[in-house]
């Protein structure tokens, strides 16, 4: 992983502060002390320091990206689970549905039952009806007749006193006249 300008900066001001701390006090106090072979040594230690730094940095950012896979190929499981039940819970919605549109079904059909057996009440009470319209026809017809039987014998009646009447009353003013 290479490093930028401005990163390397940092790290050079870094080391730079922190160089009179790791380095022994009468290296950095005369600059006669100071040996080159011992700062050679010293920068190929911080540069090998470095290059573990980057090493474990690149290590943390594989780990990172294996995590991140992992976690996505959870998240692809939990997600394949979430498809099964919605895809159970669907089928079990379908089989309800058919169940409610089979007992609909069901219900309609014993309502149609009703229905027919309530129509042919309705048509054998409506003969029964027809039937005892026609007995109470019958039976004015008979008190029609026996009215007009009666109406005739009272006519006949009716003319047989007046005769009587009559005939009395004929044989009355007779009997007055030849008396």
């Amino acid at each position: 992983m290479a490093l930028r300008k401005e990163e390397l900066f940092t790290i050079g001001e870094y080391v730079q502060e922190h160089l009179k701390e790791w380095l022994p006090e009468q290296s950095y106090r005369t600059k006669e002390s100071i040996y080159p072979i011992e700062l050679g040594e010293r920068m190929v230690r911080v540069e090998e320091e470095l290059k573990n730094q980057r090493e474990l940095m690149k290590q943390g950012f594989d780990q990172i990206d294996k995590r991140i896979e992992q976690m996505q190929l959870n998240m692809d499981k939990r997600f394949e689970q979430v498809d099964k039940r919605i895809e159970q819970i669907q089928t079990n919605m379908d089989q309800r549905f058919e169940q409610i549109d089979k007992r609909i079904e069901q219900i309609q059909t014993d309502m149609d039952q009703r229905f027919e057996q309530v129509d042919k009440r309705i048509e054998q009470i409506q003969t029964n009806m027809d039937q005892r319209f026609e007995q109470v026809d019958k039976q004015f017809d008979n008190i029609n007749t026996r009215l007009e039987s009666i109406e005739t014998k009272m006519f006949q009646f009716m003319v047989w006193s007046t005769g009587f009447t009559a005939t009395v009353a004929g044989i009355v003013i007779a009997v007055i006249k030849f008396t």
